[in-house]
């Protein structure tokens, strides 16, 4: 009897400096080791990546956001604010109804199948938004130079980044907004466009905050 309880003391003494070993190596030391390197070798990205202008965080490079007029009276969604560079769809991503006391940025797919046919309705609208809002006199988009992208949401719905071309296909449309050159704002799209991740991997995409704070430095709006 003696030997059972000392055998299951020792048993739970060890499992305790087992418990307690472990937390402060897994809970303390490691991930103080992990926070200091992050913060020594990649303080903006440990720090969410964050933009900030005029000493000012306006948001992160790794989440999308969009650029819209002020609601309208009798309206459920906004305009687009057409002076800026405008990012992929999110189908009304962003807006919190679980608990309105919070502005969240709400997160989630609003694609649907590809035999869908909300989807199909939803490209169509889309695809004539563009050409529409992005011709202007002396440049006409055709149809068949809208991407993918122009026209359907990412995953997410929170995707920070365009296509090239469909940064370029916006340039005529944000020069003339701002009065500004052609030449001068296709020549921020492309100091904005990043090629693919060591040389292979994903796709040239260009951040749509980074480029609109571009933009807003340029007019300095």
């Amino acid at each position: 009897m003696n030997n059972s309880v000392t055998h299951t003391a020792r048993l739970v003494g060890a499992g305790l400096r087992a418990l307690l070993l472990l937390t402060v190596v897994c809970g303390v030391l490691y991930p103080l080791a992990v926070t200091g390197i992050a913060q020594g070798l990649f303080p903006h990205r440990a720090n969410g990546s964050e933009i900030k202008a005029d000493g000012k965080v306006v948001g992160s490079e790794l989440i999308g956001q969009r650029y819209d007029l002020p609601l309208a009276k009798g309206r459920e969604t906004p305009r687009p604010d057409l002076k800026w560079f405008q990012p992929r769809p999110s189908h009304g991503l962003g807006t919190n109804t679980v608990n309105t006391q919070y502005k969240l940025l709400l997160s989630g797919a609003t694609n649907r199948s590809a035999d869908n046919p909300e989807l199909l309705t939803w490209v169509k609208d889309a695809k004539a938004a563009v050409v529409r809002d992005n011709s202007v006199p002396g440049y006409r988009v055709r149809p068949s130079q809208v991407p993918a992208d122009a026209v359907t949401s990412s995953g997410s719905g929170l995707d920070p980044d365009i296509s090239p071309q469909y940064a370029r296909l916006q340039v005529h449309r944000v020069a003339e907004r701002n009065h500004l050159p052609v030449a001068r704002v296709a020549g921020l799209v492309e100091d904005h466009t990043e090629g693919r991740i060591a040389g292979f991997m994903g796709e040239p995409r260009v951040n749509v905050l980074q480029l609109n704070e571009a933009l807003r430095d340029l007019t300095g709006s």
